[in-house]
């Protein structure tokens, strides 16, 4: 890894690990993104979100399925996925940071999730064996890494044959400015590493997945370069290969269109 990289790697880390800190000393509550989430009520305030949409709502989870949550973060999208995929299934959350799995940890057992376990790792070398889960999930982190093709190649050796890989994610609809893409804080707020939409599925499809849809949120025409986007890929096998994505009700996916993607949005005051 280069010295680039690791710096970008340890403002990412603080920047949550202040967050998470805050929370647990009581600093900071408000529970999560009420624009994304409708199903939150039974859930303590410190199951905090500074995601950039609601993954587990478009995943179509079943019982007993296996999920494994990119960046987990404080657990919400880990409790929601646990709901559906009930006891019999397993839902694992994924965090770099010792502070947002402190957190998470006290989250779980305040909510009495048995069938949620969370693990210290990054998503770039996922500790998981070959082709041991069912779902990836991931909430507004995948643009914070500085190898995602490596992120890709972890998600596709994970999943099983016909295993969905379905995210919320920040991309670009047109480019950005060198100054833009360095600069740190940028990068910590979901910004600058964020990848051309265009760009993200060629590269899910170069890590071997199909059916592969990036869906952008709002008016891709318009002046933000950033937008808030659902990414569905399979991993090919499985009955489902091909079929169009959709919402579980049938409905087509119809994002949220968030401006700026700064303040009050996408890892809000990170």
């Amino acid at each position: 890894m280069t010295d680039q990289n690791t710096d970008l790697r340890t403002v990412v880390r603080d920047a949550y690990g202040t967050r998470a800190r805050e929370v647990l000393a009581g600093e900071r509550t408000g529970g999560v993104a009420s624009q994304f989430y409708a199903d939150t009520e039974a859930l303590p305030e410190t199951v905090v979100s500074y995601g950039c949409g609601n993954p587990v709502a478009i995943a179509g989870l079943q019982p007993g399925e296996t999920v494994l949550d990119l960046g987990s973060g404080a657990g919400l999208d880990c409790f929601l996925a646990a709901r559906q995929v009930g006891a019999s299934g397993r839902v694992i959350g994924l965090d770099m940071t010792d502070e947002m799995l402190a957190l998470a940890a006290e989250n779980r057992a305040k909510v009495g999730a048995e069938n949620v376990e969370f693990r210290k790792g990054l998503i770039e070398a996922i500790p998981l064996e070959d082709a041991s889960v069912d779902v990836v999930i991931s909430n507004c982190v995948i643009n914070l890494s500085t190898d995602k093709p490596a992120v890709f190649g972890e998600a596709f050796r994970v999943l099983r044959p016909g295993g969905r890989f379905q995210v919320s994610d920040v991309v670009l609809v047109r480019g950005i400015t060198d100054a833009e893409r360095q600069d740190l804080d940028l990068w910590a707020g979901c910004q600058s590493g964020a990848l051309h939409r265009d760009d993200y599925a060629a590269q899910l499809r170069e890590a071997g997945f199909e059916d592969v849809e990036v869906s952008v949120a709002g008016d891709a025409a318009g002046g933000e370069a950033w937008r808030s986007a659902l990414i569905n890929a399979r991993r090919p096998g499985g009955p489902d290969a091909g079929k169009p994505w959709v919402f579980p009700s049938g409905e087509r996916i119809e994002l949220l269109p968030i401006a700026g993607l700064s303040g009050d949005a996408c890892c809000s005051s990170c």
